[in-house]
């Protein structure tokens, strides 16, 4: 046999192969996909159905026969759902915004400043992150309350202003610039507030790109703080709303409603992620890699 007919063989063998794996990876993919994307779904058609064809189907109904935005209209009527958006806007803009105030210089400083003790002091810190987060409600609550901070946003904001894990993230991605930057920056003169706003902070932009939109998620997400430190409707948060809509608003039987809610409540996120989804990866994979 020719050497270059079975070489070609082999070849063809290979990519054969490669094309198969190929097939069987994605089609596990695209089975995992449709898992993933099926509650939202069926929330999404769940919330087109009328409360009397929600209650007659005895098998559900993967397609609305006949689709209504009744439920829509209902989700802003039965209770203040524009309310509850604006206070999450308000609380998520400025826990955001004051986070980043405090985690970008303390990041700067873990990673770039010389002083002594750092090391212990930064293993220290990480070490916050073994507390249980119940412990730290129930502090901050005791705190809050004492502050007569209740029912107010300042007392919504201030327990969320800074995160042990973005500053790490950040340090992590602060120590990949090279240290010539820094020692050629203050050869000419420039200070350190000068150099981490014109050099790291455009450098690492995916990063703080990625951190504002996770703390973004979860400010939006907050379920447990606001709905223990607030009482009052008129500093409610859409995922509190939730549970004030399924309580006071639809009850508990008009799920096509409490659906509806759920749909307007969740389609800000999902829009933000599908924007910026591959400054996030980025951003991820930057900050945990290093050299």
């Amino acid at each position: 046999m020719n050497p270059e007919t079975e070489y070609t063989g082999l070849e063809k063998a290979a990519r054969a192969r490669q094309r198969i794996l190929r097939v069987i990876t994605y089609g596990l993919l695209t089975v995992w996909g449709l898992l993933v994307l099926f509650p939202f779904y069926w929330m999404l058609i769940t919330s087109l159905k009328s409360y009397g064809s929600y209650n007659a189907e005895r098998i559900p109904s993967f397609i609305p026969l006949s689709p209504t935005l009744q439920n829509y209209a209902d989700a802003f009527t039965a209770v203040p759902l524009g309310q509850y958006f604006l206070n999450t806007v308000i609380f998520t803009v400025a826990t955001t915004a004051l986070m980043l105030i405090v985690i970008v210089p303390a990041a700067f400083a873990f990673s770039r400043l010389q002083f002594r003790g750092k090391n212990l002091l930064f293993t220290l810190f990480l070490s916050l992150m073994m507390i249980p987060n119940e412990l730290v409600i129930i502090t901050n609550f005791v705190t809050v309350t004492e502050l007569d901070l209740r029912n107010t946003f300042t007392g919504l904001i201030l327990p969320s202003v800074t995160s042990v894990f973005y500053i790490y993230l950040l340090k992590e991605n602060f120590e990949q610039i090279p240290d010539k930057l820094y020692y050629a920056a203050k050869v000419d003169g420039t200070s350190d507030l000068k150099y981490l706003c014109r050099v790291m902070l455009p450098i690492c932009r995916p990063t703080i790109v990625t951190v504002t939109i996770l703390k973004v998620i979860e400010c939006w997400n907050s379920y447990v703080w606001p709905r223990l430190i607030t009482d009052d409707q008129a500093y409610f948060l859409v995922s509190n709303g939730i549970q004030e809509i399924r309580e006071n608003g639809f009850g508990r039987e008009n799920i096509p409603a409490m659906m509806a809610a759920v749909v307007v409540i969740s389609v800000p996120l999902i829009v933000l992620f599908l924007i910026f989804r591959r400054k996030i990866m980025e951003g991820v994979a930057r900050g945990g890699t290093k050299g």
